[in-house]
């Protein structure tokens, strides 16, 4: 089956990219974008989870501004994807991920569901799991964790309300390349100790020599192939685990 687009309740309200695997379903997956939207990238994600079983929904969280944002990696793409992003509100997010939430779990029958989030879109899984309860939150480059200066993040960065995620429930696998120019090591460690201290169950992956954006195939000066099939490998399993 190939995905679609589909409301995820009233009619003027927020879409998703869905796609849903040819036989047995072992769970749904929530897909968080990157800024570029529910672009190509995404939409393959998507494809790809479907394979290995999983009904895979990515919300199109830039609705309020613009229906279906597909960019590519261009300079000038990302400045458009920055506007759209700067216009992104903290509670809004959370309403649009409840709604995702609630469409996924009527996907997964009696299986768990996860938010993968890409980016931006790791912030807004992490953001999900303080406030809604789900089995997974594996996030690829997430960023503000620790640090505000976005509307969609709000006064209170997600990891400092870590006790929140551990009363959600929500496994938390971050991964994070040494030379990101987002998340600096510093960051990353404090939220490591912010999630131990506040007993979230979770696993955060640091790779030698990758930058941000190293899983994304279609960002050739930042892929990294190894990192990458690493990281994936890691997704999986915790899916198989979690839900």
């Amino acid at each position: 089956m190939t995905g679609q687009w589909e409301r995820l309740g009233e009619a003027d309200g927020i879409e998703a990219y869905v796609h849903r695997p040819v036989g047995e379903v072992r769970g749904a997956v929530v897909v968080c974008s990157e800024l570029y939207g529910v672009n190509a990238y995404v939409r393959d994600t998507c494809a790809e989870l479907a394979a290995a079983g999983y009904v895979a929904l990515a919300p199109d969280y830039y609705w309020r501004s613009a229906r279906r944002t597909d960019l590519g990696y261009s300079a000038e793409e990302r400045e458009d994807g920055l506007v759209l992003m700067r216009a992104l509100d903290r509670d809004e997010l959370v309403a649009d991920a409840s709604a995702a939430l609630a469409a996924a779990r009527a996907e997964a029958g009696e299986r768990g569901v996860a938010f993968l989030g890409l980016s931006m879109g790791g912030h807004i899984a992490v953001r999900a799991a303080t406030e809604l309860r789900f089995e997974l939150a594996a996030v690829f480059y997430p960023g503000w964790l620790l640090n505000s200066g976005f509307p969609l993040v709000g006064p209170v960065p997600p990891v400092e309300t870590s006790e929140r995620i551990a009363a959600g429930g929500a496994f938390l696998l971050g991964f994070r390349g040494e030379l990101d120019h987002i998340i600096p090591a510093e960051e990353w460690e404090q939220a490591e100790q912010r999630l131990t201290e506040a007993k979230v169950p979770h696993e955060l992956v640091t790779y030698p020599g990758a930058r941000h954006g190293f899983a994304c195939a279609d960002r050739p000066a930042d892929y990294d192939p190894q990192a990458g099939a690493d990281a994936w490998r890691r997704v999986y399993a915790a899916l198989e685990a979690h839900l």
